[in-house]
């Protein structure tokens, strides 16, 4: 119990340095996801859509899956160097593969007979897709989003360990000191952003799944 009041203690004593550092890290999370979104749900859509499009997407994003998070971000250092750019494109390549390998999922798992039907009473191309698939789609594409959200908090930290700052210099910092108090003022709102996203996008999918 003693370490957890001297992380207390040295988040109190060092206030204004945690909520940048904070500050920082949803920043990092943000920027990806936001990159993420805007290219993986329509990309996700084209994959769904195309056979030869999804081979491309699928097999290449799922390679990008294998690499450890740290390798992704010291690879971008030659191109970027150390700095928030390095880490923010290093972390879209992170989220991207379960967000549009969920929007493909999604939209191939819907009934064709769903859309059949949709088309036999009259319904455009646009419509069957705003007033049809997207709302069937949703739960699945925000579960993707749920484990894109989740993987970014944590693999944020390791933006640390090439300048760009977040949580992880805590995290860091307690390594090098040996202090694991120190370690803890990062790791313990690390862990509560990620169980915050966890709660929240899980209501938001119980909220969106369509009746039975």
């Amino acid at each position: 119990m003693g370490v957890f009041l001297q992380a207390y203690q040295y988040g109190i004593d060092h206030g204004d340095e945690l909520f940048q550092s904070l500050n920082q890290h949803l920043g990092l999370v943000a920027v990806p996801l936001m990159i993420g979104m805007v290219a993986g749900l329509p990309l996700g859509l084209w994959s769904a859509r195309s056979r030869s499009a999804s081979a491309v997407f699928i097999n290449s994003f799922n390679a990008l899956r294998v690499i450890p998070s740290l390798a992704i971000l010291f690879l971008a250092i030659p191109y970027f160097g150390l700095s928030f750019r390095s880490a923010a494109i290093a972390l879209t390549l992170l989220v991207m593969p379960p967000i549009l390998i969920s929007t493909d999922v999604a939209f191939r798992s819907i009934d064709p007979l769903i859309r059949e039907a949709a088309y036999g009473m009259g319904m455009s191309a646009g419509q069957v897709l705003r007033m049809i698939e997207i709302p069937l789609a949703l739960p699945v594409i925000i579960a993707g989003i749920k484990t894109a959200t989740v993987e970014v908090i944590a693999s944020a930290t390791l933006a640390a360990f090439i300048g760009a700052g977040g949580l992880g210099t805590f995290i860091v910092r307690g390594f090098a000191l040996y202090d694991n108090a120190i370690l803890l003022v990062g790791a313990i709102p690390v862990a509560a952003l990620a169980l915050l996203a966890e709660v929240g996008l899980s209501t938001v999918q119980r909220v969106v799944q369509p009746p039975r």
